[in-house]
C-alpha cells in the first residue's frame, strides 16, 4: 500500500486542515462523552431522567461529567499509529496496518496495566498518559482481538462474527489522510478493522465511514462524501448491508422531522450493528442545524448513544472545524489537552513531515514522541 503524493501545503490550507483534524477528534470525543451518560438507556428512560426533550447537556458517567469511553481512547491510539507509520517509513518499512495494530496493542496494555511502563522505550508519549489507564466499557471483540500479537487480516480476520461498531468508532482518523486517494483510505480502514471485527458489515462500515470523513476533510459536502463511500463499498464482497444503510440515511432526510422515531427506522438493531450505527451518524450529520443539535439527536435514541454520538461528532467536526463545537462541552471534556496535542501533531506530520524527519536525520523531540521501533 502506498499513499498518493500530497501537494505542497500553503499556510491557509494548513490552518484549514488543522481545524478539521481538531474538529474531527474533539467532535468525536464530545459526542462520545455526551452519549456516555445515557449509553445504556432507551429513549423513554432518557426522557424520564432528563425531561421531555431528552438529554440536552453532559450527564455524569464514570464519576464525572465529560468522561469519554473506549471509543475515544482507541481513536487516539489510531492517530498515534498513523503518525508512527509516517515516521517509520524513513527506515524503508511501509505497512500502516502493522503500525496501527501496534498502537492498538499499546492501548490494550492500558486496559490491564496499572499505569505506564517506563521500561518500554517504544511507548512514545501517548501511552504515558496516565488518564488513559482506565477501562471504559470496550467492546468484547476489541479486547479479544487484541489479546495476542497476531495481526488479523482480511484473509484471516479476528472475530469473524463480530458485527458491532467497535472497529467503526475508531476509524475516523483514516479519513484524515487527505493526501491519499479514497480507495486507499477505504482499504486501510477495512484492513485495520478486520484486526478485531471480522464480519464484513463491521469492517466495510469502518471503510465507508473513513471515506465519508475523508471527503469532509477535503471540503466536500456530506451528501457527496456518502455517495462516494457507497461507490467504494459497492466494489467489495458483502457490501449490501452497508450500502443499503447509507442509502437509508440519505433517503430519511426527506421523510419528515428528525427525532428518535426517525432514527429507530434506520436499520433493525437501533445502532447495535455497525452498519446501523453508521446510518444513524450519517443521518444526524445530514439533518443537524448545528453541531449541538446533531449531537443531541445522535444520543437520544434506544441504541448505543456513546458510539453514535462519537461517530456524528467526528463527521460534524471534520465538516465544520473545531470552532463549530459547543465550547461549554469542550470545557469539561476529559483529556482535552491530549486530544488537542495529538490532533496538532497529526496535522503537523501530514503537512510538514519532511521538516521533522527523514532517512538521514530527524528532530530528536519528534522521535521521542513517536519512536520508530
Amino acid at each position: 500500500m502506498s499513499a498518493a503524493t500530497a501537494a505542497v501545503w500553503g499556510r491557509a490550507q494548513q490552518q484549514d486542515f488543522r481545524s478539521r483534524v481538531r474538529g474531527c477528534l474533539l467532535g468525536a470525543a464530545i459526542g462520545d462523552a455526551l452519549g456516555a451518560g445515557v449509553a445504556t438507556l432507551p429513549t423513554e428512560a432518557i426522557r424520564q431522567a432528563h425531561g421531555p426533550a431528552g438529554l440536552t447537556d453532559l450527564a455524569p458517567a464514570y464519576g464525572r461529567r465529560g468522561a469519554v469511553t473506549s471509543a475515544t481512547q482507541l481513536t487516539l491510539f489510531t492517530v498515534d499509529g498513523l503518525i508512527r507509520a509516517q515516521v517509520r517509513r524513513d527506515t524503508g518499512a511501509w505497512h500502516p496496518p502493522t503500525d496501527v495494530h501496534r498502537a492498538h496493542l499499546r492501548w490494550a496494555a492500558t486496559q490491564r496495566d496499572w499505569g505506564p511502563d517506563e521500561r518500554r522505550k517504544d511507548n512514545g508519549w501517548l501511552a504515558c498518559e496516565e488518564w488513559l489507564y482506565v477501562r471504559r466499557d470496550p467492546p468484547r471483540a476489541t479486547l479479544t482481538g487484541l489479546a495476542d500479537d497476531v495481526l488479523g487480516t482480511l484473509d484471516r480476520p479476528k472475530n469473524p462474527a463480530a458485527r458491532d461498531a467497535g472497529a467503526l468508532v475508531r476509524s475516523a482518523p483514516y479519513g484524515l489522510l487527505v493526501g491519499w486517494e479514497p480507495q486507499l483510505v477505504c482499504q486501510l480502514a477495512v484492513e485495520c478493522a478486520a484486526q478485531t471485527h471480522g464480519h464484513p458489515a463491521a469492517y466495510l462500515s469502518a471503510g465507508a465511514f473513513a471515506v465519508v470523513v475523508h471527503g469532509l476533510a477535503r471540503g466536500e459536502t456530506i451528501d457527496a462524501s456518502v455517495r462516494r463511500a457507497q461507490a467504494q463499498s459497492a466494489q467489495r464482497p458483502g457490501h449490501e448491508p452497508v450500502t443499503a444503510a447509507l442509502g437509508q440515511a440519505l433517503a430519511a432526510v426527506r421523510e419528515g422531522a428528525p427525532g428518535p422515531a426517525r432514527i429507530a427506522a434506520l436499520g433493525e438493531t437501533d445502532g447495535e450493528c455497525a452498519e446501523d450505527a453508521l446510518a444513524i451518524a450519517v443521518y444526524c450529520a445530514l439533518v443537524a442545524e448545528d453541531a449541538a443539535h446533531g449531537l443531541r439527536l445522535a444520543v437520544n435514541h434506544d441504541g448505543p448513544s456513546a458510539e453514535t454520538g462519537a461517530l456524528t461528532g467526528a463527521l460534524l467536526g471534520a465538516l465544520h472545524g473545531e470552532t463549530a463545537l459547543p465550547p461549554a462541552w469542550l470545557a469539561e471534556l476529559e483529556g482535552r489537552p491530549t486530544v488537542l496535542a495529538l490532533a496538532d501533531d497529526f496535522a503537523m506530520e501530514m503537512t510538514q513531515g519532511p521538516a521533522l524527519h527523514g532517512p538521514d536525520s530527524a528532530a530528536p523531540g519528534w522521535l521521542a514522541r513517536y519512536p520508530r521501533g
